[in-house]
């Protein structure tokens, strides 16, 4: 038995000719956070229509808590949270007013649900400001208090941070972890904004032109952006021969025929040099260097940015 909250198996979504999502195989563990990420239009919004069954895949499946979502959706949605798009909000309603309509639709008779789910994201219970006066910020929180006032196990949140400002972004991400830490929900949230993914999310997959590029843990991604040092030089693989034979390190890259990457940072660089310059190689630069998770980004998906 894993543990995984969501697991697909090949699942593809295809409009005529155009394959939005293809082949998807994700996983999504018990109690972490799990951030989807990818540009605008990567496929992120369609897979997560599909797991909730408001798009039906042309091909592949999903499984969620373990069971077949196509085969036993009314016993798993009621366990699952989601903020796809902006909620129906009636706009001359207070957020109270808004919540307790949308509680009475789904049986939910107890107040308590509705002050649960608002002191949740720290917005108040049963104020006067009408949800026409509330700032991006505060518009997002209710969605969320939406999302999370039936207590659900799972929430899969589409870009839950997408316009609010910098406080508002901490406000969300702050709260969002909390649900995960000290709440045990599982999440599925996806975004754009690669540095909140990293600040945010356990597990990462990255999605490209709707093919999952990668899929590992936050750690383990962080660990592939190593530093190394970057040297450039007038004969790259004749330099990677004298640190292999002189320095007995062969942990080195050769970009091409004069820029030679050395990912042992703590061999002594002076003393490299001075070896290059013996053996008649020019040495044009040489300085340690740390990719970025926007730099992997792009060597993986052969691209620009991903904002």
């Amino acid at each position: 038995m894993n543990d995984y909250m969501i697991e697909t198996r090949n699942l593809t979504k295809k409009y005529g000719s155009q394959v939005s999502v293809s082949n998807l195989n994700i996983h999504v563990r018990k109690g972490r956070i799990y951030g989807l990420l990818g540009r605008n239009g990567a496929g992120k919004t369609t897979t997560m229509r599909m797991l909730l069954g408001l798009t039906a895949p042309t091909s592949g499946n999903v499984k969620i808590f373990g069971k077949p979502f196509q085969e036993n959706e009314k016993k798993i949605l009621p366990r699952i949270g989601c903020l796809i798009e902006s909620p129906g909000f009636y706009p001359n309603l207070t957020g109270t007013e808004n919540l307790k309509i949308f509680a009475e639709l789904r049986g939910l008779r107890n107040p308590n649900y509705v002050k649960g789910a608002l002191e949740l994201v720290n917005l108040p219970y049963r104020d006067k400001k009408l949800f026409s006066q509330y700032s991006l910020g505060m518009k997002q929180r209710l969605a969320i208090a939406l999302a999370v006032m039936h207590d659900p196990e799972l929430l899969i949140l589409d870009e839950p941070i997408n316009g609010l400002d910098p406080i508002g972004i901490a406000e969300v991400r702050s709260f969002i972890r909390e649900l995960c830490d000290a709440r045990g929900k599982t999440i599925l949230i996806s975004s754009h904004i690669l540095s909140e993914i990293s600040l945010l999310a356990d597990d990462v997959g990255i999605i490209d032109h709707g093919k999952l590029l990668e899929e590992e843990s936050l750690k383990e991604l962080e660990a592939k952006n190593a530093k190394f040092i970057h040297f450039c030089v007038s004969d790259a693989q004749k330099a990677a021969q004298i640190i292999a034979a002189t320095f007995q390190s062969r942990n080195t890259q050769l970009a091409d025929a004069n820029n030679l990457y050395l990912y042992d940072t703590a061999l002594p660089v002076a003393k490299i040099n001075r070896a290059f310059i013996e053996a008649g190689i020019d040495v044009q630069e040489s300085h340690l260097c740390e990719d970025t998770l926007e730099d992997y980004f792009k060597k993986i998906t052969g691209g620009e940015g991903i904002a």
